[in-house]
């Protein structure tokens, strides 16, 4: 009897005894610094962390503030340079959106789970602006630049810079003759050696020597519009060059069928020949 009742007490005692010495206990000192060390290591990186987003929040503001100035400057160019080129403001509307519109789809009528912070949508809407505006500067632009070669190449002025009107556009008496015969340009004579000009800008489709004319040069325009400078000394430009209005293209001379110095200026529409007079007093 009294074995029976030690034996469970004995076998008791010592699996306290096993279990407390033996076995390591589930919170422990060391388990709860490890913990603590874990937790300041995750502050850290969470200083670091915050420290790089407000890094990229400054510099997200201050490219705001540069896209908010350059769509300023934008604005103002755009709007000085609809004065300079005469074209009407509401063609160009610097101050609103461009209308736009479309059906909706369906995948970009559900919610979506992510929804961007709102500066990030200010920087969408200011770049998408900013596109906008570069694109009808663009156009703007190109406008532009068709007028001005329009410009160019429309004759204006006369082809010396110096010399006098020595003979008109029509009927006259032939020097060489004496009978009336139609004159198809206007004469300018001048000093022998001295500039003739292109009256309007376009490419040398002719540059040397033919029949009547002496040296000439002959330009087109576009527009089914060409000219013709003739009886030249010098020859400054070949075939297939390109040339501006008011460039030299040759020197007064007295070759081919002439009487002196001077240039033969013709102008010729859709390969007939009309009266350069109007053209003489545009301004260039």
């Amino acid at each position: 009897m009294l074995m029976l009742l030690i034996m469970p007490l004995a076998t008791g005692v010592g699996a306290y005894y096993i279990s407390h010495y033996l076995d390591q206990p589930l919170f422990s000192a060391d388990v709860a610094e490890r913990w603590h060390d874990d937790v300041r290591a995750q502050q850290k990186e969470l200083q670091v962390l915050q420290r790089q987003a407000d890094e990229e929040v400054r510099a997200l503001t201050l490219r705001m503030a540069d896209m908010q100035a350059r769509l300023l400057r934008l604005d103002a160019l755009g709007e000085r340079l609809l004065d300079v080129a005469g074209i009407r403001a509401d063609e160009f509307d610097f101050s609103s959106a461009p209308a736009m519109g479309g059906p909706e789809s369906h995948s970009e009528s559900m919610d979506m789970v992510y929804r961007p912070p709102a500066f990030v949508d200010a920087l969408g809407e200011l770049a998408t602006t900013l596109e906008r505006r570069e694109e009808q500067l663009n156009i703007l632009e190109g406008l532009m630049n068709n007028r001005h070669q329009e410009r160019q190449a429309s004759l204006a002025g006369r082809p010396v810079l110096r010399g006098w009107l020595s003979s008109r556009f029509g009927r006259r008496t032939d020097p060489f003759t004496g009978r009336l015969a139609e004159h198809k340009g206007v004469d300018f004579a001048g000093k022998e050696g001295s500039e003739v000009v292109a009256t309007g800008a376009g490419v040398v489709t002719f540059s040397g020597e033919r029949w009547g004319y002496g040296n000439m040069v002959e330009i087109n325009h576009g527009n089914g519009l060409a000219t013709r400078y003739a009886h030249a000394k010098d020859l400054l430009v070949a075939t297939g060059d390109i040339v501006r209005a008011g460039e030299s293209v040759a020197t007064i001379g007295s070759t081919g069928r002439s009487t002196g110095p001077h240039v033969h200026y013709e102008v010729l529409r859709n390969g007939q020949h009309i009266n350069p007079e109007p053209f003489l007093h545009r301004p260039r």
